[in-house]
């Protein structure tokens, strides 16, 4: 197991090498931009589609699914480069990019160039997430990569609670485009935390070519090795599940409850269990092993989700929703972060081409999983919760058939 102060620094990057809390909150912090972009958009999609002409209220989905699309599409660029030229400059320059894009964004006159700029925003966003699995890669591995990760992911998910209070806020007191500006400052102050604090985490012995026999080589290992394909597959399907629910949570607020003024507050109840999970692995999964709190998260996952249809096919109130829906994204919480930790577990000496096309894969599929979701909206929350259930039992069939039969397995 790679120990934090196992890795060699160099000296003037040593004085300056975060502690482990800076390490989790800097983490964090970088896969928040991601979030943030994502859910602080949720309360202001009516407000965008009045002010650009976008009638049918689907439509307005498309503000989140391409900046998705955008961030899943290009996560195979940024691990070559990074396993080539270092995981710091390649992500510096994708922050600055990110800032460009947001502010692009809040300067866009029509809902098409609002759709592209978004879209270009999410492939700058995409590095965040490659590079902050290979930098904790490179540092950390197993149950350890999984526990730093789980801590990571609690202060990930206030996001879901703070972004759209942010959002809501913020259309108090200035229009829409005021959201993108908060995004670029945000942005902007990660950026000069990791100039000043992060060093550089590539093993100078893991440096690869920036060549396509060298880039193919490590995407095949990724995608033939049976414990990578098994575990990024059921972690697809799992963000399916959540692009499924950001993309419906709006509508589903607004229109099958009727209750636009709670928008935040169900994010809130719905994101607690979580928070409470991932604090929960983050403490357990060196002990207990970082597949069997995972095979249990997913089946828990399944389980709840079944026990949300049948809740939905009677007729259900909002708090009882927000309770069900709460249970189930506690066993994403669980699952979630060990997932992503047993795919990479087989490949710290191609982290960056693995977390990249294990990012591509993830993303996009679950993307066009989550899109399939949302665009099924009809009005009740069938739909959403209906791909719950399905998404579950076939992430946990998959990995029954990756793991032979074997699950709860000590790992």
């Amino acid at each position: 197991m790679n120990k934090p102060e196992s890795l060699s620094f160099a000296p003037d990057e040593t004085r300056f090498r975060p502690g482990f809390r800076e390490f989790v909150a800097l983490m964090a912090a970088l896969m928040s931009l991601n979030a943030l972009a994502i859910d602080a958009m949720v309360p202001a999609l009516p407000a965008i589609g009045h002010a650009l002409g976008v009638l049918e209220e689907n439509q307005r989905q498309l503000v989140v699914s391409l900046y998705v699309f955008g961030f899943g599409t290009t996560q195979i660029v940024y691990g070559p480069l990074s396993d080539r030229f270092g995981r710091k400059p390649v992500l510096l320059a994708a922050l600055v990019l990110y800032v460009c894009f947001a502010l692009a964004c809040a300067a866009a006159g029509s809902f098409a160039l609002l759709l592209a700029a978004r879209m270009l925003q999410g492939a700058a966003a995409a590095a965040t997430r490659v590079l902050v699995v290979s930098i904790v890669r490179d540092r950390y591995e197993g149950p350890a990569m999984a526990r730093l990760m789980s801590l990571a992911f609690l202060v990930f998910l206030l996001m879901p609670v703070l972004a759209p209070s942010f959002g809501q806020l913020t259309l108090l007191f200035a229009p829409w485009r005021a959201i993108f500006f908060g995004l670029a400052i945000f942005a902007a102050i990660v950026l000069a935390w990791s100039i000043v604090r992060l060093p550089e985490t590539l093993h100078p012995e893991y440096r690869r070519p920036l060549s396509a026999a060298a880039i193919w080589s490590a995407t095949r290992e990724t995608l033939t090795n049976r414990q990578s394909l098994g575990y990024t597959l059921g972690f697809t399907f799992m963000m399916g599940s959540l692009m499924g629910y950001i993309n419906s949570i709006q509508q589903i607020v607004f229109d099958v409850f009727q209750r636009p003024e709670l928008i935040a507050a169900t994010f809130a109840g719905v994101a607690g269990p979580m928070a409470v999970t991932s604090y929960a692995n983050s403490r357990l999964v060196e002990r207990v092993g970082t597949k069997r709190l995972a095979h249990a998260g997913l089946a828990g996952f399944t389980v709840f989700a079944l026990v949300h249809l049948a809740s939905a096919e009677i007729g259900e109130s909002l708090p009882l929703f927000i309770v069900l829906q709460g249970l189930t994204m506690a066993c994403f919480g669980l699952s979630s972060a060990n997932l992503g930790a047993l795919a990479m577990q087989p490949l710290g000496h191609i982290a960056g081409t693995a977390s990249s096309v294990q990012g591509t894969v993830g993303t996009i599929c679950g993307a066009l999983l989550g899109l399939a979701v949302g665009q099924s909206f009809d009005g009740s929350t069938i739909p959403m919760i209906g791909g719950f259930a399905l998404f579950g039992a076939t992430a946990l069939v998959i990995l029954t058939v990756t793991e032979r039969g074997r699950l709860f397995g000590r790992g």
